[in-house]
């Protein structure tokens, strides 16, 4: 018998070496933002109230975190600063920008936002849920890198008549793809894990990149009838709020199972943040949510208001669960993310910085060892502001409005050792005036930088 040929030869281990060296796909990434989730509102976070099984089975599967905070302390400055890896005020979201169509504020279009990031590198984008981030074409999801969009443009709306009404005229607010639908009477929550299976069902041949921003637990408290009796022991208005945030668990389990289905969990990172802590607004009943060992909720630099739950889940390429302590900033998600799969930065300044390390190694230090963290909301005199070096944090124009009284009064500058004083209960500025100008000029410093 001959021998194969030479040239068959040389084909055949020439096929098998390329075989071999394809590149691995890129994985899917799936970013839930919960709306209004306070501190340690989750199984996985100490509450033995709530029911939150399909969250906290995501722990189960990823890394936890214990000092995650967001750029914010309310919506639109922390989703700017999630979507941009940069502090919100230099991506041009100080605050909240307007719930009202044609508000001239909004993410600017020249901002590179994570899903900008994700289509350049070949993904198909979508938005679905809350966006808040701009009510005119320019700012609105599809013109910010999404390829898809449904949801509301503003800040929250009523689950089944998908009308925003706290301001202004009463108006619709239901979007797909920049064009106004309606679905009366359907429950956001169900209509959003629809769109996510949908897309997630057309996209068999590209990675795909959602952000999942849910309007819960986010008021109004429109939970589903058997979550308000499974918690109608519970006191008002922790019941509702326990009822909309299992209906909000149970959605996430939803938007898991498919992606279970479609054979796509080791293929596919999956976060879930929350962006700012609990309301205290009359619309939210004063509360129902907790913010445990801190103080502060929705709209306080406290650590209430900024320190929340976050989870990172990728199985068999990242630890499952396990915990991490070090400190993480939501502007690192998008430097993280793009590392983990391997897609380029963007070219434009980041403040974040990727905690892939720490993700990998329970070791690794934080990516702001040595480097302090700073928040703001508004400009001018009157901004609230907060800057964290080590243990130290230092705070001015703060409130806290998880306080009794009706309008909490504001404190100039309020000085806190963490280590020490995990709840922020007693103003130390007086003691240690030296560490209150070192880290003051930090702050002044941080907003002399472009």
């Amino acid at each position: 018998m001959k021998s194969p040929a030479p040239r068959f030869i040389a084909l055949f281990l020439l096929a098998s070496a390329t075989a071999t060296a394809a590149p691995e796909p890129r994985p899917n990434v799936i970013l839930i933002m919960a709306d209004d989730q306070g501190s340690v509102d989750l199984g996985c976070y100490g509450s033995r109230d709530l029911e939150t099984p399909n969250t906290d089975a995501l722990a189960l599967r990823g890394v936890r975190f214990t000092q995650f905070y967001s750029a914010a302390p309310v919506c639109s400055p922390s989703r700017a600063g999630t979507l941009t890896g940069r502090y919100p005020a230099r991506a041009g979201v100080p605050g909240n920008v307007s719930s009202q169509r044609g508000g001239k504020d909004g993410l600017p279009p020249a901002e590179v936002t994570m899903a900008e990031m994700f289509r350049q590198a070949g993904y198909a984008t979508a938005h679905i849920g809350k966006w808040h981030l701009g009510y005119r074409p320019e700012t609105m999801p599809n013109a910010q890198g999404f390829d898809h969009s449904f949801g509301h443009m503003g800040g929250c709306i009523d689950n089944y008549s998908h009308f925003f009404y706290w301001q202004g005229p009463n108006i619709h607010d239901l979007h797909r793809n920049g064009r106004e639908v309606h679905h009366d009477g359907e429950y956001f929550p169900d209509l959003m894990v629809r769109e996510v299976r949908e897309f997630m069902q057309r996209q068999q041949e590209r990675p795909f990149f959602v952000y999942f921003a849910l309007n819960a637990p986010h008021y109004p408290y429109q939970p589903d009838t058997r979550w308000l009796e499974r918690f109608g022991h519970l006191p008002y208005p922790r019941n509702l709020y326990a009822a909309f945030l299992a209906s909000q668990d149970e959605r996430v389990g939803q938007l898991l199972a498919e992606v279970d289905r479609l054979g796509l969990r080791e293929r596919t990172i999956i976060v879930f943040q929350s962006d700012n802590g609990y309301s205290t607004e009359e619309r939210a009943h004063f509360g129902g949510g907790s913010s445990g060992p801190y103080r502060g909720a929705k709209f306080s630099l406290f650590e209430g208001g900024i320190r929340l739950p976050a989870i990172i889940a990728w199985p068999g390429r990242l630890p499952e669960n396990e915990v991490r302590n070090q400190i993480i900033h939501a502007v690192d998600l998008m430097p993280t993310l793009a590392e983990l799969a391997g897609v380029k930065i963007p070219a434009a300044h980041l403040d974040g910085r990727s905690f892939a390390a720490v993700l990998r190694d329970p070791a690794a230090p934080s990516p702001h060892a040595g480097r302090p963290l700073h928040w703001q909301t508004g400009r001018g005199p009157n901004a609230s502001w907060a800057v964290r070096d080590g243990d130290w944090k230092l705070l001015g124009n703060v409130a806290d409005p998880s306080d009794d009284t009706p309008e909490p009064p504001r404190i100039p500058i309020f000085l806190a050792n963490l280590k020490d004083d995990i709840g922020e209960r007693t103003n130390v500025a007086d003691r240690h005036p030296d560490i209150v100008a070192r880290l003051r000029a930090l702050h002044d410093g941080h907003l002399a930088q472009p």
